[in-house]
């Protein structure tokens, strides 16, 4: 028999995320973060340019316990006081989502909690609810008796996901407004940064080397964003709010080539630039777009991609031009970690969502609507 969801306003959720090559534990206690501790495995993979599954699945086996461990003690609880356990079941590398599925199986059944299989994707906007630096402006997207604000969205950019939600409950109710159908932002930015010789991961990098250059040295294509595609408000076309990045990644291609055929330097700077450029415009474009079309009125920002800088800055701008209220989260809960595992935990806890049988599997495929399993 499954343990009973615990009846407690404010509960303590550990969480626990291993969907790629950081190994996180969160611990949340309603709203209030604890712990985040992160045990990455990205130095391992840079020399191959990419994440390797069982390098990855290996490493999750070899840092879960201190992991586990430093978390507890950084939040001062045992995991006798906690009151659910929550673990990404997917979206994410099969091994590595088996790792941490299979631990938080282990610790459940060994302390008698509840247990809760999440979405990896949810859990990266979810941390917009989540008190930061002793203030709590997240407060004002909850009401008196706990639901979400009406008008609701998110924007999620990470390396395997671009996608745009419109979100009823981050418990129980999100929608799917726009996606990438190729390349997701993420992945595009590691193929370019690859092109340019740079340093993986390519976000990061590119960051950085676009502050030498201008946005506009290039013009790169903005995929999907022609009349054909756009349509229009009263006849909208079918990729609307969808996302393409493969063809800019093309793109960036033939002028690195027509650089290096004619033996001159390939500016780095220059086309950093002109290539985030590219991506950030139309993230945010049809992010604004989504959210002014379906009666959004604030956007959570969620994802690695989502400690972009220029994403940060354009978002913010094209946001604030258009009455919709970001909330950004700290540069700490970008990247994956289980923080927000836990905090899209406590969320599932306090709305009195049934838990996870025992018998569920990991999802490397889980779509975004499926909150938890």
């Amino acid at each position: 028999m499954k343990p009973q969801i615990p009846d407690v306003t404010n509960p303590l959720v550990l969480g626990i995320e291993t969907s790629c090559d950081e190994t996180g534990v969160g611990i949340v206690r309603g709203r209030t973060l604890l712990a985040n501790t992160v045990s990455s495995s990205m130095d391992e993979h840079v020399r191959f340019g990419g994440v390797i599954p069982e390098i990855a699945s290996r490493a999750h086996l070899e840092a879960f316990v201190p992991t586990l461990q430093q978390a507890l003690e950084t939040a001062g609880v045992t995991l006798e006081e906690v009151d659910a356990i929550a673990v990404t079941a997917g979206p994410g590398l099969a091994g590595a989502l088996m790792v941490g599925v299979s631990a938080a199986k282990a610790l459940a059944l060994a302390t008698n909690k509840p247990l809760y299989g999440i979405n990896h994707l949810v859990a990266h906007v979810s941390v917009g609810l989540l008190e930061r630096d002793g203030s709590d402006v997240a407060a004002e997207l909850i009401t008196d008796d706990g639901n979400l604000v009406p008008g609701l969205g998110a924007v999620l950019v990470s390396g395997g996901h671009t996608e745009i939600l419109r979100v009823g409950d981050l418990a129980d109710d999100v929608q799917l407004l726009g996606t990438t159908i190729d390349d997701a932002a993420g992945e595009a930015y590691d193929k370019v940064a690859r092109l340019l010789e740079l340093s993986y991961p390519g976000g990061p990098a590119i960051d950085h080397a676009a502050r030498g250059g201008h946005p506009a040295a290039f013009k790169f294509p903005r995929g999907l964003s022609n009349a054909k595609y756009m349509g229009t408000v009263e006849s909208p076309g079918k990729h609307r709010y969808d996302f393409s990045f493969s063809g800019l990644k093309t793109a960036v291609a033939r002028v690195v080539e027509a650089y290096e055929a004619a033996g001159e330097t390939v500016p780095v700077a220059e086309i950093a630039a002109s290539f985030q450029e590219s991506v950030v415009d139309v993230i945010t474009r049809k992010a604004v777009l989504a959210a002014t079309e379906n009666s959004i009125t604030t956007l959570l920002l969620g994802g690695g991609v989502a400690a972009n800088s220029r994403l940060r800055e354009v978002l913010a701008e094209r946001c604030a031009a258009h009455g919709i209220r970001l909330v950004v989260p700290p540069l700490s809960l970008c990247t994956d970690n289980g923080a927000m595992v836990a905090a899209l935990g406590a969320r599932l806890v306090s709305r009195r969502v049934g838990t996870s049988s025992f018998e569920f599997t990991a999802d490397p495929g889980l779509p975004v609507t499926a909150v938890s399993l």
